[in-house]
């Protein structure tokens, strides 16, 4: 029975997780397995991996032949190593405590290498953090900045409104006042024409002064010799007295 050292799938559709197992090559992929070594979790970053190394390595031993995804993962924890370490053991090319301290020489380069590795992205989301706030920032400066404009305009633009307004108000009841001069129309003192008028045909009565009536009287008068006349009476007299 060959055997593989493979990931079978859990977790929910869009947020995967698997367990790192040995199972029999025939078996399906979610199926039935010999025995879980382990976690890989891709939801993280860096990913999230939990091994049984010694189980693992032990399974490499027997023959287990690891898919593509799962070589990396025993690679990336270590189990290649130790694995290829144990051979040399075998074959008496080194001790085992030559083996055991490359290994752990090995695994703390490893560790360093991914504890920068998560120093690094900290960094880069404190740095990503710090350049969106300082974004935000400046957004709400230039939001603040044109909500004054406006406020401004608005003032601005009410202003001009009101001065509008006023002028109508003025331009509407100017007229009324400017109407007044309609009196001009019949002033007193084109009239005076008429006056003159009454005082031009005022001769008409002066025309017949008493004054100038005297003549009349003086005509009367004249006129008188007529009863003068009276020498008659006198005559008359003188015939009685003869």
């Amino acid at each position: 029975m060959s055997v593989k050292i493979r990931l079978q799938r859990h977790g929910k559709k869009g947020k995967p997780f698997y367990w790192i197992v040995a199972a029999d090559a025939r078996a399906k992929r979610d199926g039935r397995f010999l025995e879980k070594l382990g976690v890989y979790n891709p939801n993280t970053n860096p990913a999230t991996v939990e091994l049984n190394l010694d189980q693992a390595v032990q399974w490499l031993h027997n023959g287990a032949q690891p898919t593509d995804t799962a070589r990396a993962i025993l690679s990336y924890k270590g189990a290649l190593m130790k694995h290829h370490l144990d051979g040399g053991v075998r074959k008496g090319a080194l001790t085992q405590e030559q083996a055991d301290a490359k290994l752990a020489k090995w695994l703390e380069e490893k560790a360093g290498k991914v504890t920068a590795k998560k120093e690094g992205l900290t960094k880069a989301q404190e740095a990503e953090k710090a350049k969106a706030l300082k974004a935000e920032k400046v957004a709400n400066d230039k939001r603040a900045a044109a909500a004054i404009e406006a406020a401004k305009v608005e003032e601005e633009v009410a202003e001009e409104v009101a001065v509008e307004e006023t002028a109508e108000v003025v331009a509407d009841e100017a007229p009324a006042v400017e109407e007044a001069p309609v009196a001009e129309e019949a002033p007193v003192a084109e009239e005076a024409p008429a006056a003159e008028v009454v005082a031009e045909e005022a001769p008409a009565v002066e025309e017949a002064p008493a004054a100038e009536e005297a003549p009349a009287a003086e005509v009367v008068a004249e006129e008188a010799p007529a009863v003068e006349e009276a020498p008659a009476a006198e005559e008359a007299s003188e015939e009685a007295e003869a």
